[in-house]
């Protein structure tokens, strides 16, 4: 069995099967480790739902924030913007039971050796921190006010973790650390605006959350995808692995037994 593991598809559903191909992926041995972001701007993201979905046990998902506001749009919360274009879920005829699929996915997922989040872990988090802040959202989005918690999702705001934080302040900033965060200060706040290569940012108190002084060590590899400026990072305990497929960059698989990268480029730009 070999474990693969993919950056963003955002709905790129046919790069998806090319790179597949090209690794001689077997749904029934090996297992398929997706970072978020099932969906959005691609032209295919039901089809990427769809198709994902009917791995069954094979695949291994967490939600990215374009998949939470997916399920925001569902709610009506936020209306589905054209360049997104999930709106085809939305009118699908199997929509429920996409969505309901969407919602009982997890923040993180944990192997042996990494653990894998959309946008990364905070680094005011140890790897048990993290672990029960990620189960604290899921058992909302399972089994609790999933509605209310969606709707209240969208600030920046509070931008550091404490153990004190309560309630939706508490929610929204372990939804912002494993969805969207990108940059923190050096005091580990997160800054939920600049979204540059790290190469352009000329504000020294600015650097990625995983540069960070004084990070919190953590045990495992960190696998994520989110930030596709970094077009794909390697450090020694961390992978980045979107490369933008979407934005007419490439689609980026790492096989985890012997590290080997697999790259499909985009067949067009399709954002």
């Amino acid at each position: 069995m070999s474990t693969y593991i993919v950056g963003d598809i955002q709905g790129c559903l046919d790069e998806l099967k090319l790179l597949l191909k090209q690794a001689n992926f077997k749904a029934k041995k090996d297992e398929l480790w997706l970072a978020g972001d099932l969906v959005a701007r691609g032209p295919k993201s039901l089809e990427t739902l769809r198709f994902v979905r009917s791995l069954g046990s094979s695949a291994k998902v967490i939600l990215g924030n374009h998949d939470l506001h997916l399920l925001a749009v569902s709610l009506g919360i936020h209306k589905a913007k054209p360049k997104d274009k999930t709106q085809p879920i939305l009118d699908a005829p199997d929509r429920d039971e996409l969505l309901d699929w969407v919602r009982h996915q997890p923040l993180m997922l944990e192997h042996q050796d990494f653990v894998m989040c959309h946008a990364g872990i905070s680094p005011q988090w140890d790897l048990v921190t993290a672990r029960s802040a990620a189960q604290e959202v899921e058992e909302i989005l399972h089994h609790g006010d999933w509605q209310w918690l969606l709707k209240e999702m969208y600030c920046n705001l509070p931008d550091q973790w404490s153990d004190e934080l309560q309630g939706i302040d508490r929610y929204r900033y372990i939804i912002n650390a494993f969805t969207r965060m990108r940059f923190c200060y050096t005091d580990a706040r997160l800054d939920m605006q600049c979204k540059l290569p790290p190469k352009e940012v000329h504000n020294q108190e600015l650097m990625p959350w995983f540069k960070v002084p004084n990070r919190v060590s953590f045990p495992k590899t960190i696998i994520f995808g989110h930030w596709a400026a970094l077009e794909g990072y390697t450090g020694t305990d961390l992978y980045g692995l979107d490369t933008g497929c979407v934005w007419g960059g490439k689609l980026t698989m790492l096989r985890w037994e012997d590290k080997k990268l697999f790259t499909q480029k985009a067949l067009e730009n399709v954002s």
